[in-house]
């Protein structure tokens, strides 16, 4: 069994509030759920309007598969324009 990890550290550009982040981390969170059935959540709940760190967990039989399904997620995010991506990290266990 693999596990991978992907911890993404992200800009919200039109947050103008706290408000405003966490609604756009959840719509985030939610499409990340529905799209690739993996584990989302917010990792560091700091009161920064504008940043938040995401991470986004999965398992399988084959590394090949949670690579690719990570690397997908990855452009996806890279792709919507919710959020500017600032830092990627993946790791396999």
């Amino acid at each position: 069994m693999v596990i991978g990890v992907l911890q993404v550290e992200v800009h919200v550009p039109t947050a103008q509030s706290l408000k405003d982040k966490r609604s756009v981390i959840k719509s985030l969170k939610d499409q990340l759920r529905g799209r690739f059935n993996v584990a989302v959540a917010e990792l560091d709940p700091n009161e920064t309007w504008q940043r938040a760190t995401i991470g986004v967990s999965t398992l399988g039989e084959q590394r090949a598969y949670i690579e690719g399904l990570l690397a997908e997620a990855t452009e996806w995010l890279r792709a919507t324009r919710l959020v500017e991506l600032i830092r990627v990290e993946q790791e396999y266990w």
